[in-house]
C-alpha cells in the first residue's frame, strides 16, 4: 500500500489542478470500486455530479476530497457534510488526463471535471481517473465529523491547511495523526509505547498510534535511529523515542521531495510519473548489500507476512 509520501504526492497533484473544478459527470466502470458506498453506484453518481471540489485532504495514508454545492460556497469554505474518500489500497492510482486520451487498462471510476487547471496553468477540462489493478481500493462518500488537536480540543474552524481542518471523514477519525501533522503529539505516542511490550516496528505500523508509516519507511526510520525492529516498545528511552520519530519524519520528508518510492508502475503521481526515492534507501530491499554506515551486510528477516531489513551491527538486538 502506498505510504504517506506517495499519498501526499497524489494530494498535491490533485490540489494543483482540481481546486474549484466542477464534477460534471461520473462514470462507474466497475461497481466493486464503490463497494464501500453502501447506497450503491447510482447514489454515488447522483451525489457527486454537480459538486465543486473545495479541497484535497490527507491524514496518514488516507486521502479525501471536500465538496461544496457551488463555486461561491467553495470559495467561502462552506463544505458539504460529506466527503469523497479515496482509498488507494495496494495498487490504486488517481490520474488526471485530458478526456480525449486513451482509456487506462484498469480504469474503474471516472470523474469528468470542468474548470480544472492544466500543466500550463490554463483552465481546462480534465478526467480524474481512478485506476486499480488489484481492486483492493476504491471511492466512497462518507459523513464528516469534528476532529480535535493533541490536547483534545476541537480544531478551530479558521484552520485551512489540508492537515489542519476541523472536519474529517468518519471512517478516518480513528487514524492517528502522522509526524508531518502540525498537531502530532510525541508525548501521546510515547505514552502508548510505554504500555506495551510489542516490538517497536509493529507499533510503528499501527495506524492508530502513528499514521502514514508502512514497511518501507519503518525499516528506514529504525535504521536511522539504530534500533532493532523487535525491541520492545516500552524499553525505548525518551531519547530513542525522539530519535525514532525524527528519523521517520526526515525519511518521509526526503521521500516526498523525490516524489515518493516507486519500485514498479503502481505508485505514481497524477501524471503517471514514478518517484525516485528508491535510489536513496539505506536498508529496505538491500539484503546482502553493505550497510552505508559500517559496511556490514544488510539482513532480511520475515516479519508479519512481509520482511524487515536491518543492519545486524548498527541495529543489534540486545
Amino acid at each position: 500500500m502506498p505510504e504517506l509520501p506517495e499519498v501526499e504526492v497524489v494530494r498535491r497533484g490533485l490540489e494543483g489542478h482540481t481546486l474549484g473544478a466542477a464534477i460534471e459527470r461520473v462514470t462507474v466502470v466497475d461497481g466493486r470500486s464503490v463497494r464501500r458506498h453502501l447506497a450503491g453506484p447510482v447514489d454515488f453518481i447522483q451525489q457527486l455530479e454537480g459538486a465543486i471540489i473545495a479541497d484535497i485532504c490527507r491524514r496518514g495514508k488516507y486521502l479525501w476530497v471536500l465538496l461544496a454545492r457551488d463555486a461561491e460556497a467553495a470559495h467561502e469554505g462552506q463544505v458539504a457534510p460529506i466527503a469523497l474518500v479515496i482509498h488507494l489500497g495496494m495498487s490504486g492510482q488517481v490520474l488526471l488526463k485530458e478526456p480525449a486520451m486513451a482509456t487506462e487498462k484498469h480504469q474503474k471510476i471516472v470523474l469528468n471535471l470542468a474548470g480544472a487547471t492544466d500543466e500550463a496553468g490554463q483552465a481546462s477540462d480534465l478526467d480524474m481517473r481512478f485506476v486499480d489493478q488489484r481492486i483492493f481500493g476504491g471511492m466512497f462518500l462518507d459523513p464528516l465529523v469534528e476532529t480535535t488537536n493533541h490536547e483534545g480540543e476541537p480544531v478551530p474552524a479558521a484552520s485551512s491547511s489540508a492537515l489542519n481542518l476541523p472536519l474529517i471523514p468518519a471512517s478516518v477519525a480513528h487514524i492517528a495523526r502522522d509526524p508531518l501533522d502540525p498537531h502530532f503529539d510525541l508525548a501521546e505516542v510515547r505514552s502508548k509505547m510505554l504500555k506495551t511490550s510489542t516490538g517497536i516496528k509493529k507499533l510503528l505500523l499501527d495506524q492508530s498510534v502513528v499514521s502514514g508509516v508502512g514497511n518501507i519507511y519503518a525499516d528506514e526510520a529504525l535504521w536511522r535511529a539504530r534500533l532493532h525492529y523487535a525491541k520492545p516498545a516500552k524499553t525505548l528511552s525518551p531519547a530513542q523515542t525522539r530519535e525514532l520519530i525524527a528519523g521517520a519524519t526526515r525519511v518521509m520528508q526526503d521521500a516526498l521531495a523525490q516524489g515518493g518510492t516507486s519500485f514498479d508502475a503502481l505508485y505514481v503521481n497524477v501524471n503517471g510519473e514514478s518517484g525516485y526515492f528508491s535510489r536513496s534507501l539505506n536498508v529496505y530491499g538491500l539484503a546482502g548489500q553493505p550497510c552505508k554506515r559500517c559496511e556490514t551486510p544488510i539482513k532480511r528477516e520475515k516479519f508479519m507476512g512481509r520482511s524487515s531489513h536491518f543492519c545486524p551491527r548498527c541495529q543489534r538486538q540486545r
